[in-house]
């Protein structure tokens, strides 16, 4: 593939899954480091991406932000890797299923529940997750499946993005405990997150982390 993927993303955002998705793909990119709040909410950014967030990547003329559709889009421009299931075979469904369930019910909960933020109970029927116990139980046996019957993978037998959307949100979210431990989790992560790809873009971006912070510490007189 000759056009190379722009990826705009900070070190210490959920840009982290982006990387590790291109880093699976093999696909030539180059990174183009933002900070919260100044060249995020730049306009030349902007453009791209009205939110002012990241991740987003340039692929040609192509914008696709959001960390799933970047993931569901980088998996399919290399159908030789296998990182996604064929379209016209049932584990499709699956696989799409479990992209947007961490994109959609688990990304809520977790973020709610780390804010302080999750719907009260009587509410739960308003909240897009439900409960966080709704979510989380359903991560608990979809990933217990995943070991028990699916050779360790979400889906098909084998590591898909939808794996890789997984795996990345569970090891953030536990950094900053908005995640309780559970066994079956615990047990099908742990092949994923030491992929070559996953250590080898975990590496860089601590490395551009280091950067940027050197870069924005003040000179000693």
């Amino acid at each position: 593939m000759s056009t190379s993927i722009v990826l705009f993303t900070n070190p210490w955002s959920r840009g982290r899954m982006a990387r590790w998705m291109l880093e699976e793909t093999g696909l030539p990119y180059h990174v183009e480091l933002l900070d919260y709040g100044t060249s995020m909410k730049d306009p030349s950014y902007t453009q791209l991406n009205p939110m002012g967030k990241v991740p987003s990547i340039l692929h040609g003329d192509t914008v696709v932000t959001e960390v799933a559709a970047i993931c569901t889009y980088l998996a399919d421009l290399v159908p030789e890797k296998e990182l996604a299931p064929p379209v016209d075979t049932p584990e499709r469904g699956s696989y799409y299923r479990w992209l947007f369930f961490g994109a959609g019910p688990l990304e809520a909960a977790v973020t709610a529940k780390s804010l302080g933020l999750l719907a009260p109970i009587e509410r739960r029927t308003s909240a897009g997750y439900g409960t966080y116990d709704d979510v989380m139980n359903t991560l608990e046996g979809a990933t217990r499946h995943a070991v028990t019957q699916g050779g360790g993978y979400l889906v098909g037998g084998r590591f898909t993005a939808a794996d890789r959307f997984r795996g990345a949100p569970r090891n953030w979210g536990l950094q900053f405990n908005p995640i309780e431990r559970r066994a079956a989790v615990e047990v099908y992560v742990g092949p994923i997150v030491p992929r070559q790809a996953c250590l080898l873009s975990n590496a860089l971006d601590d490395a551009d982390g280091v950067r940027m912070k050197a870069a924005a510490a003040p000179e000693e007189e």
